[in-house]
């Protein structure tokens, strides 16, 4: 196991005989880092983070430190990062606030510079957060989705599997899944490019070009458009957004253009 003889490795870290560890990075004590993961030089894990197989933690890049939350009581939190995820320098991912609580990134992520995960945050699979890029605490990240440079989201917003934000926008409610998302906040259609690169059936993108028409591009209020469109529902990603939808929100929902967007006070209509 490579470490760096000016590095710092609390005694109480677990970590795998293959990883490799920088030089004046810091490991500090019941952390787990898995094989073949590289912390670069200057990397900083934090205390009670667990990092899986074949990751990049580049240097400045702190993972797991304390939550920037005023009501973060002391108490012990964590913080899970899945294999192979590359987080790029100045990125920060902070640990959970709750007593006992975790922030997650999943595998195959890929953070850039200077981005920021928020606590308690939960980042599923195959994700792109582009260079500072901003979330608050407790967003949710779907499956594949890609946040471009600059994007700022708001606590408690969740974003959609296969989601595109484009660059310096905001989301201060939930984006739907498969939808792509602009400056103004409002969503300008199916993330076509995203979904053929994931190998979706025509079938299945004509059926979420549908439902943007149906849901989004009207006037009517999104439960009532959501009751005439689930029925005709028939693939799978149409199904998954139906779900979504019908979720709890705490937000509401960003809607297309020359539409007024749903608050949060509608959805329980």
């Amino acid at each position: 196991m490579p470490i760096h003889p000016t590095a710092i490795v609390d005694r109480s870290a677990e970590l795998d005989p293959t990883a490799e560890i920088g030089a004046y990075a810091v490991v500090e004590r019941n952390v787990r880092i898995g094989a073949g993961t590289r912390v670069y030089p200057h990397g900083y894990v934090a205390e009670g983070t667990t990092i899986g197989a074949r990751c990049q933690i580049h240097p400045f890049a702190v993972v797991g430190h304390l939550p920037q939350d005023l009501k973060w009581p002391g108490e012990p939190s964590f913080t899970q990062v899945g294999d192979d995820t590359v987080v790029r320098e100045h990125a920060t991912i902070h640990r959970g606030t709750a007593p006992g609580s975790t922030t997650l990134v999943g595998p195959h992520c890929y953070i850039m510079a200077a981005a920021h995960i928020g606590h308690n945050c939960v980042i599923a699979d195959h994700v792109t957060i582009a260079n500072g890029s901003l979330l608050s605490g407790h967003v949710q990240v779907g499956s594949r989705a890609f946040l471009s440079g600059h994007v700022g989201v708001h606590q408690f917003v969740r974003i959609g599997e296969l989601a595109m934000m484009g660059g310096g926008s905001r989301a201060l409610m939930d984006v739907s899944p498969f939808m792509t998302m602009v400056e103004r906040m409002e969503l300008v259609g199916p993330n076509v490019v995203g979904l053929r690169r994931a190998g979706f059936s025509r079938e299945e993108r004509a059926e979420i070009q549908r439902a943007y028409r149906t849901l989004f591009r009207t006037a009517v209020p999104l439960p009532a458009a959501l009751d005439e469109f689930a029925p005709t529902v028939c693939t799978a990603p149409g199904r998954r957004l139906v779900e979504f939808l019908r979720a709890p929100s705490k937000r509401g929902f960003v809607r297309a253009r020359k539409t007024r967007y749903l608050a949060p006070a509608e959805i329980a209509e």
